[in-house]
């Protein structure tokens, strides 16, 4: 189980990760939502070690992951949203560098690299330089080296970004691949996508955590998509204003004007009284 207590991370005077508390297990897929500059990369630059908290705990298993002894290289595997791929390798030299670096065996490495290939479906392109391949291909290479090792949780960054639809079917279909034996963490912001995999969601806005809940339970409860729950959630009272129907903000302008209309008609009436009472007193 990874449990994350506490979790707080500041830059100078700016907290950019607030007391962030979750809990999430093997089995499940997890969306770790949040609008741009909310806290998500740090919280995974966290998780993955790149980055030490200021503040509480991430432990895997009962072990601390804030403490480098913990820290195998295999425990988490990370796709960023761009995989830092060589591109003179060939995808078989660069996946087996990528076991040595994670610390994989000699002996054990051609049949995890194998096993990985197969797993992600880039058997066929094994032997191609990198700089070759499609976005798809780079993308499911950038997998396959998150996945190598077998690591106990897997954290994938925006990882259909750029992907055609017959691409991302085929990442979505990777990803549920990985549930059963490992915990995947997920940030995204194709909301749909995350609607269609995650098992569990958490939404974070401006470092904290506002939401976290059963996808299908959330759905239920508010009887509207994922989208909406976001953006109610994560949205500035200004922003909500801005982001009302268009009908909606027209009914508002319209209300806006008749009370407008009745304003100047009454000023109007005034004005005539005032002129009539003049004109009459100039008469006399």
């Amino acid at each position: 189980m990874l449990k994350v207590e506490h979790l707080t991370k500041k830059y100078g005077k700016h907290t950019v990760v607030n007391d962030l508390s979750f809990t999430a297990d093997k089995g499940e897929i997890v969306g770790l939502l949040g609008p741009n500059g909310a806290g998500k990369s740090t919280t995974m630059n966290m998780l993955t070690g790149y980055l030490a908290p200021d503040e509480g705990s991430i432990e895997l298993d009962g072990k601390d992951l804030t403490n480098p002894k913990n820290r195998k290289k295999v425990l988490i595997g990370y796709m960023p949203e761009v995989p830092p791929l060589y591109n003179d390798m060939t995808v078989k030299e660069y996946l087996i560098f990528a076991a040595e670096l994670k610390g994989v065996k000699h002996a054990d490495r051609k049949d995890k690299v194998d096993k990985v290939m197969e797993e992600t479906d880039v058997v066929d392109v094994k032997d191609r330089l990198i700089k070759n391949l499609s976005k798809g291909y780079r993308q499911r290479v950038g997998f396959a080296c998150a996945v190598l090792g077998d690591p106990r949780v897997i954290i994938l960054d925006e990882p259909t970004a750029g992907l055609d639809p017959r691409q991302i079917v085929a990442m979505r279909d990777l990803i549920l691949s990985l549930k059963k034996d490992h915990l995947v963490i997920i940030s995204s912001h194709i909301l749909s996508e995350i609607e269609e995999v995650c098992d569990h969601v958490l939404i974070i806005s401006k470092g904290k955590l506002v939401l976290s809940d059963n996808t299908e339970h959330l759905l239920e409860e508010h009887d509207e998509s994922l989208e909406d729950v976001f953006l109610e959630l994560t949205s500035d009272e200004e922003d909500k204003k801005e982001s009302k129907p268009v009908s909606s903000r027209f009914e508002d302008q319209e209300d806006t004007d008749d009370s407008t209309s009745d304003e100047d008609e009454d000023t109007e009436e005034t004005d005539a009284e005032e002129t009539n009472s003049e004109d009459e007193e100039d008469r006399k």
